[in-house]
């Protein structure tokens, strides 16, 4: 069985289990069934803990009988909708959780421009959707993500330049608080919650139901990839620096440096990839800018044309399989000068193995617009957002890997503008980083969202995240 939680005896546990799965209208999978083993696991491979119990949701009265059971029965709770969030949080050992992935409705008002979606709902899931009706939602990059979790902590992807992150076309969210109220959230009601939930995280309650406003989008959007070899990286980094300070926000690029998996078919060399999303039917105009760019630095392979959006949404699904490992590391930045790429190419330059890849978003455009105080995610000015990350097999590479993720991030730091994005933040290994969310979020914001904890989760019962601490548990 898995460890009890030092607050109560292994009989109180198995009487409030007994209890909790007499009110669930889902499943209560506990170690002894046969699902446990699969139920429990979490994308990231690294994060092998044992649960006492996954209370799988089948409808949203079941979040209050796992809140009243986790509380009542002293367990510690994670909350889990896609079990995509890469430091594990969706998982907890010896407590319990609360898996949502099931209530994963999609609801397309199209003449209203309104999608409303379920807690457990993936990229995936919004997209095929919206997609009917010639709209989108900005997500994330990886079809299988939860839904839920990138939008509480940002949501960057390859609409980012066109309509900012998830979290900028969030209209409401339906919130069940650690004391059971079921709060709806918007501009016009619980701001303060609302204004937190924008980047805040899981900190505040469980979010149950998501509204957001969606933005056209044509069917077979123009998208395509410049791959470029070692040799060609600074002249194309270069380059690419000056394509994008006048660049229309319709275009939404992204570089990446991986050796990419054999079913790509390149080869088992690393290439630094610009991979591009132009958000309009205006296709010609995108085809003239991307030709700006191939002009300059010619690449050394390419493929481009109209694609169909949830092959887009979908095509780096494989480099990120269900039980990967990985630790990641992010910095924000908005120089790309020859200083450094430099800097960029003396790390990026190691990169030979599959299994760690380092992704540069160019921001700005819709992103950028947003006022700073607007919401909690931590930093509007940046041009350039940068993440490495892991995606190996072997335990044997973890401190390997892992270490070079830091000394990326370390090598950066000179020029790193303020903030962390929460969603490309891996967990130390090893200890509980009490001081992640501040360093995220900076001391202003910090204290803003400290205050918004005091009042709607004052115990810190949601305190597996990268968390938020209340006054009354500091």
């Amino acid at each position: 069985m898995a460890t009890v939680h030092q607050n109560s005896t292994e009989r109180e546990i198995r009487q409030t289990l007994h209890e909790l799965r007499g009110r669930l209208s889902g499943q209560l999978i506990e170690p002894q069934d046969p699902l446990y083993e699969e139920v429990r696991a979490v994308w990231n491979g690294m994060v092998d803990v044992r649960p006492v119990a996954i209370a799988r949701a089948g409808a949203v009265s079941d979040i209050d009988a796992v809140l009243d059971a986790a509380q009542r029965g002293g367990l510690a709770l994670a909350v889990r909708g896609g079990g995509h969030n890469i430091a594990g949080h969706g998982t907890v050992e010896g407590g319990l959780v609360l898996d949502l992935g099931a209530l994963r409705y999609v609801h397309v008002d199209a003449g209203n421009s309104l999608v409303t979606v379920g807690p457990g709902a993936t990229l995936a899931d919004v997209d095929r959707a919206t997609a009917a009706h010639g709209l989108a939602v900005p997500l994330g990059v990886i079809s299988g993500t939860g839904v839920a979790g990138l939008t509480l902590g940002g949501g960057v992807g390859w609409l980012t330049r066109s309509y900012g992150l998830t979290l900028d076309s969030l209209e409401a969210v339906d919130v069940v608080t650690a004391g059971g109220d079921h709060l709806h959230a918007s501009e016009r009601k619980n701001t303060d919650l609302f204004w937190g939930l924008r980047g805040g995280g899981g900190n505040f309650g469980v979010a149950s139901s998501f509204a957001f406003r969606a933005h056209p989008l044509p069917a077979t959007p123009l998208g395509g990839n410049f791959f470029y070899r070692p040799q060609r990286w600074r002249n194309a980094l270069i380059a690419f620096a000056a394509w994008t300070r006048n660049l229309p926000e319709q275009m939404n690029p992204i570089i990446s440096f991986l050796v990419l998996p054999p079913e790509f078919g390149m080869g088992d060399e690393p290439w630094m990839v610009i991979g591009f999303a132009w958000a309009s039917a205006d296709l010609q105009t995108g085809l003239g800018l991307v030709e700006q760019l191939r002009v300059q630095v010619p690449p050394d392979e390419q493929e481009m044309g109209p694609t169909p959006w949830l092959d887009w949404q979908s095509a780096m699904d494989s480099v990120f399989p269900k039980g990967s490992r990985g630790y990641w590391k992010n910095v924000s930045f908005s120089r790309l000068d020859e200083e450094v790429v430099g800097v960029l190419l003396s790390f990026a330059s190691e990169l030979a193995w599959q299994g760690t890849g380092i992704d540069i978003h160019h921001l700005e455009g819709a992103f950028g617009r947003v006022p700073e105080d607007a919401t909690a995610f931590p930093n509007r000015s940046a041009r350039f957002w940068l993440n490495v990350y892991g995606f190996w097999k072997d335990a044997a590479e973890d401190e390997r890997l892992t270490a070079f993720a830091r000394k990326a991030y370390a090598a950066m730091q000179p020029f790193s503008e303020h903030g962390e994005y929460v969603n490309f933040l891996g967990a130390e290994l090893g200890q509980r980083d009490t001081d992640a969310a501040r360093r995220s979020y900076g001391e202003d914001k910090y204290r803003r969202l400290v205050a918004i904890k005091n009042r709607y989760d004052p115990q810190n019962v949601f305190r597996y995240n990268h968390n938020i601490v209340p006054a009354l548990v500091r």
